[in-house]
């Protein structure tokens, strides 16, 4: 008894010295499904993802500046391309880990039409969106406008957000009426959670592909590798197409 014991305590301490802390930083804008995806893969592989949201312009700047994050979830696919150029990220790393839809939403039931006619008929105070120099959502709103060529007759209306969760933050609150947000922080199981939406189309703006990437810090780490085979796989693809994703 005393030999199994012995053996099944060694074996819980080989499994705990195998685990191990992954620092992760993710795009706003995926922060739902990714803490879903993070849950899952904690339960399998035993491993700890702790996990810091925010504006993807920022996390580039705080890369190149040392942060010890191991992967980034960006949201474009340029910022992750100039850190492997720059030498702060695992070369050949980098992927397409989901393609982003952008909507514009508003907490208040029946006031975007399916159409997005309130943006011409312009009957609102406040149109909130996330700084397109620091969030890839923000820039393919300001393209959507320039496409309606509504920009112009809308930028005094313009509430800027830092990130797309602060942009969210905005609306819900009801400090702007409306405003673009990704698809994904409004809808579940391809269902609209609250309030009404336009889902812009993809003619409007740029592809906003999202791609992931083994920093540097992360380079030769098991746990970081494994994070993101674990994002290729169907559990996780799952998730990503729950929440309006496309792949």
């Amino acid at each position: 008894m005393l030999r199994l014991s012995s053996i099944i305590l060694a074996l819980l301490a080989s499994s705990s010295l195998l685990a191990d802390e992954i620092q992760l930083a993710v795009a706003a804008n995926f922060t739902a499904p990714m803490q879903k995806i993070a849950a899952d893969f904690e339960k399998e592989s035993g491993h700890k993802v702790l996990l810091v949201a925010g504006a993807t312009g920022k996390f580039y700047a705080q890369i190149r500046n040392g942060a010890p994050f191991e992967i980034l979830l960006a949201a474009d696919d340029e910022t992750p391309q100039k850190l492997e150029k720059e030498g702060f990220a695992v070369s050949g790393s980098r992927f397409t880990y989901a393609i982003g839809k952008l909507v514009l939403w508003s907490a208040k039931p029946g006031l975007v039409d399916d159409k997005g006619e309130i943006l011409r008929r312009g009957d609102f105070r406040h149109l909130s969106l996330a700084n397109p120099k620091l969030a890839p959502y923000g820039l393919a709103a300001t393209e959507t406008l320039a496409a309606l060529k509504l920009a112009d007759a809308l930028q005094a209306k313009i509430v800027l957000a830092e990130n797309i969760t602060q942009a969210q933050q905005f609306i819900a609150t009801g400090n702007a009426e409306l405003g673009f947000v990704a698809l994904s922080q409004v809808t579940k199981d391809g269902k609209l959670t609250d309030g009404s939406a336009w889902i812009v189309p993809a003619a409007l703006y740029s592809p906003i592909r999202q791609d992931a990437v083994l920093l540097d810090k992360g380079r030769g780490k098991p746990a970081a590798e494994a994070l993101l085979k674990y994002l290729k796989g169907d559990k996780a693809r799952a998730v990503i197409l729950s929440y309006g994703y496309a792949l």
